[in-house]
């Protein structure tokens, strides 16, 4: 297995550096390491190798990057048991998690490969010159995507290795053609330097420039701040807490020259749980939801912290059963102490509105989080929209409309989301005929009978909504369209074969 001895420095073209004052990890066992913290200046030699990288690696073949992202992967599975290892020390995250993760990790790096070598993603056109048109001719007009410069990255705390250091994010913009500067995030420093480690032998075994890929570690705003304002910085990809991504939101908005900000701030992802099934098999839908709401303790961007019923048959059975499946789901340690606090606070201001009813709630302290359910009448709902915030952990709340036209009012106040679902049965599909329209305004997926905690990794995913769920609603940060956050359309014309990008010659 290749050496995977940890430095807790940064690696700023090509190489591991010290840099910033040190702070020391926090996990839930084992010893704590000793972590560099970047700010401005490894921001800026990272994002200033990454432009002098850009030079190259913007003009790299297809099939040259598509090698590169499967030794990215190759490298990964190689770190295999080191990266379980340091990532369940750090997060608490259970072995098989991890593993799938890692899977999820390679298997989007070798899909977005295999995009890169079908080419359908650089939309190549070409108006042929029409000289002789009347009243005016038409020129050689050739377009296709191609790369913006360097991307970057913030790693997110609820996926050390799908949504971090070589995740989704990094995937894309490295298959489009970016050199990408990477923040790591404090909760697992062990973690994301490990997966640096293999991206860095990658780019030494595919020959590529050294500040293809940086990455800085970081436990405070200072490096954040700097990766979104520095004028080399031509995109950002962020998952994390709505308030922290708006912050940087404003901050690449109020840029000289503002840059796109793809940022997933957070989402409830309602579920609708329509008459017919309600009545049919509420019970088997509550233990459903119960399992899919504590799924990773909750810490999921699309877990399902909101249901709709209506009141009638099958109500009180899908209560019943949610409750008494929650009851029996023990406290566990969450990612952070931090994200553990800011649960707790959540519960706390949910009970605190004095209108929803809390029908469980277990006290915990320290890292862990407990279930919590609650309910409320839907007049209530609509009338405290403060009650619509992601809680982040094994939180949900239940809304009791009189009938399905206040389901449809609930539906046509909601915010954006990353998720809606529908679970129905064959009776309910007039009803529902209704609601879609309304719906898919709301949310960047909808599911039917389903539940949204799994992510499949495909052409035709979209993870991604309306704001607030994300600050851009026309990309998605899961799946293969990703690539097209971080490449922009270019129009050559009349211009000669031997100046055109290969992609477009012929």
């Amino acid at each position: 297995m290749p050496d995977t001895t940890l430095t807790g420095r940064h690696l700023i073209a090509g190489a591991w550096m010290e840099g910033g004052r040190t702070f020391r990890s926090d996990p839930v066992s084992g010893d704590p390491l000793e972590v560099h913290s970047g700010g401005v200046a490894e921001i800026d030699a990272a994002m200033q190798a990454a432009e002098e990288a850009f030079a190259t690696y913007g003009w790299t073949t297809r099939e040259a990057r598509a090698a590169f992202l499967g030794a990215i992967a190759d490298e990964i599975e190689a770190r295999g048991d080191a990266l379980t290892a340091i990532g369940s020390a750090e997060t608490g995250l259970p072995e098989a998690r991890l593993t799938g993760e890692r899977g999820r990790t390679c298997g989007q790096l070798r899909l977005f490969a295999e995009h890169l070598r079908k080419g359908v993603y650089l939309d190549r056109r070409h108006d042929r010159a029409l000289p002789d048109r009347e009243p005016l001719p038409r020129p050689d007009l050739r377009m296709m995507q191609r790369p913006i410069g360097p991307v970057g990255v913030f790693g997110a705390s609820n996926f050390p290795l799908a949504f971090s250091t070589a995740g989704g994010d990094t995937a894309a913009a490295l298959a489009a053609g970016c050199p990408v500067v990477y923040k790591g995030h404090p909760g697992h420093p062990g973690t994301g330097e490990i997966v640096a480690q293999a991206i860095a032998a990658a780019i030494a075994s595919q020959g590529l420039p050294a500040g293809t890929f940086g990455f800085v570690q970081s436990a405070d705003t200072a490096a954040g701040e700097a990766l979104v304002t520095h004028p080399l910085t031509r995109a950002v990809g962020f998952t994390g807490s709505f308030h922290g991504g708006k912050a940087l939101f404003d901050l690449a908005m109020g840029r000289d020259e503002p840059i796109p900000f793809f940022g997933e701030l957070g989402s409830i992802n309602p579920v609708f749980v329509m008459p017919e099934a309600q009545g049919a098999r509420g019970a088997d839908l509550g233990t459903g939801w119960a399992g899919s709401l504590t799924m990773g303790v909750g810490q999921f961007c699309t877990n399902p912290g909101l249901v709709i019923l209506t009141e009638g048959a099958g109500a009180d059975a899908f209560l019943d059963a949610a409750r008494a499946a929650l009851d029996g789901t023990d406290a566990q340690p969450m990612l952070t102490q931090g994200v553990a606090e800011g649960y707790r606070r959540g519960v706390a201001a949910a009970e605190g509105t004095g209108v929803a009813t809390t029908l469980l709630r277990h006290d915990s302290e320290g890292r862990a989080g407990s279930p919590a359910l609650f309910t409320l009448s839907g007049d209530d709902w609509l009338a405290h929209p403060e009650l619509a915030h992601e809680m982040f952990g094994p939180a949900g709340i239940v809304v009791r409309a009189r009938d399905m036209e206040q389901a449809a009012e609930i539906a046509r106040g909601l915010v954006g989301q990353l998720t809606v679902t529908l679970l129905m049965d064959d009776g309910d599909t007039d009803a529902a005929r209704h609601l879609v329209p309304v719906l898919e305004r709301k949310a960047g997926r909808l599911l039917v009978n389903g539940f949204p905690t799994g992510v499949e990794v495909a052409d035709a995913m979209v993870h991604g909504g309306p704001y607030p769920a994300s600050t851009n609603f026309g990309a998605t940060s899961v799946g293969t369209l990703a690539i097209r956050r971080f490449l922009r359309p270019v129009c050559y014309q009349n211009m000669p074969e031997a100046l055109l990008p290969d992609d477009l010659r012929g």
